[in-house]
């Protein structure tokens, strides 16, 4: 496999992620669409699926589609990324480059869906949280701690698993993802991935909407500090427990 066909996967399977991720939150958050109001949880399953869909269209390079598992890959000590992409930094700089390119078309294409519902949106604040997460309560330190145990939880169950007969699919991964937006999304908004946070709120910065605010960029070192450390241990923890467990 080339560098070309990992960047070009991972662009493509972020973009999927984002465009139906920011998708539901456009659809719920934003006062003039049909599914306005529509809850936390549609968020969480509308998220569930932009990685379900996401995971299959970046299969080719292994389906990262987030920095934080490509950090937990090698965390854990393997010895490839992908089958025939092997572990080095400048791999890994492809991998992130995909990812953050894939998250800022992915946003781009939200917008232009929702093009006209932002417009008519008099709230800043329903406009950020389409394209990046927020604390309910901020207290940077918690903040990060709890985006550190989301992504440890998503990178443990990726690496300890993946060893069992069956794999861990797509399907997998979009419950545990799930799970993790129902159980561990209220403080923060669940980013657990730094492009998912890092490239749509880029795209907050540079799109000309009206009634935008501020990108409030004094947070935007949380989704990314914050997964990317709970991605390196999960997956150095997940490498260490031999999965399926002898009977």
């Amino acid at each position: 496999m080339t560098l070309g066909e990992v960047f070009i996967s991972e662009l493509a399977g972020t973009a999927i992620l984002i465009i139906l991720g920011c998708g539901v939150v456009a659809n719920v958050a934003l006062t003039k669409t049909k599914g306005a109001g529509g809850g936390f949880l549609m968020v969480n399953w509308g998220w569930a699926i932009g990685v379900f869909a996401g995971v299959y269209a970046a299969a080719v390079s292994g389906a990262h589609i987030n920095p934080a598992v490509t950090v937990g890959l090698w965390a854990a000590g393997n010895d490839e990324f992908a089958p025939g992409v092997e572990v080095s930094f400048v791999n890994a700089m492809v991998y992130f480059a995909g990812q953050m390119v894939g998250a800022i078309i992915g946003a781009f294409v939200a917008w232009l869906a929702y093009k006209k519902q932002f417009d008519e949106e008099p709230d800043a604040a329903n406009i950020l949280g389409v394209f990046s997460t927020g604390p309910a309560i901020r207290s940077y330190g918690w903040n990060v701690v709890t985006e550190v145990v989301g992504t440890f939880v998503l990178v443990f169950t990726i690496v300890a698993f993946a060893g069992t007969p069956s794999g861990l699919g797509p399907l997998a991964v979009a419950l545990v993802v799930l799970g993790i937006g129902a159980s561990l999304g209220g403080p923060t908004g669940y980013a657990i991935n730094p492009a998912r946070d890092l490239g749509p709120r880029i795209v907050h910065a540079l799109l000309p909407i009206r009634h935008k605010g501020s990108s409030d960029w004094a947070y935007a070192w949380v989704p990314v500090v914050g997964p990317l450390i709970g991605g390196a241990l999960g997956g150095f923890l997940g490498a260490q427990i031999p999965l399926p467990l002898p009977v």
